[in-house]
């Protein structure tokens, strides 16, 4: 468990291991990534059991679920998983971050951001990668902010919403 103070907030982010009990609030925020936004390219929801499985997936492989609270309240969470199936990417991660709405704008994702990418040079991860729809600029400004450069577009790669997604790619190498 860590805690940092976000950019202008006197209240403490706290970073801790995600719980069940915690999975609530996870699943609120893939419900509203996936029917309202492109940060996540599906078009239906997981329904919520299916986080607890995801959730002791991810326990048993040893990867991160993290959260974050702000006075008791969980306001995001972030998590990486192996960038592609095989070997040769063993340490090459894929990461996702997503923050409450109240919560954003606050600095929760780069407390979050900062941990997480902690945990992956101390799991000895090389690199750290981002996937995110190159409308979101908001997020592919976040994540310059923290180090990562853009490495590539992918034009017209997914389709949501009925239009065409471009794909930007970006990288944090981490050693």
């Amino acid at each position: 468990m860590t805690t940092a103070y976000a950019t202008g907030s006197t209240a403490p982010v706290t970073v801790r291991d995600c719980e069940p009990r915690d999975l609530d609030v996870v699943h609120a925020l893939h419900v509203d990534a996936v029917l309202h936004s492109t940060a996540i390219w599906q078009d239906e929801p997981h329904p919520r059991p299916w986080f607890d499985d995801w959730l002791a997936d991810r326990r048993g492989a040893g990867l991160p679920v993290l959260v974050a609270e702000v006075d008791g309240v969980v306001a995001g969470y972030a998590t990486y998983s192996a960038f592609r199936p095989h070997q040769g990417y063993r340490h090459t991660a894929e990461h996702s971050v997503y923050v409450v709405p109240a919560f954003r704008g606050r600095g929760v994702a780069t407390v979050l951001m900062d941990a997480l990418v902690a945990h992956a040079r101390a799991g000895g991860m090389h690199v750290l990668m981002a996937g995110i729809c190159s409308s979101n600029v908001g997020s592919i400004a976040l994540h310059e902010r923290l180090g990562f450069t853009t490495v590539g577009v992918l034009p017209e790669v997914g389709r949501k919403f009925d239009r065409w997604l471009d794909l930007t790619l970006m990288r944090l190498p981490l050693d």
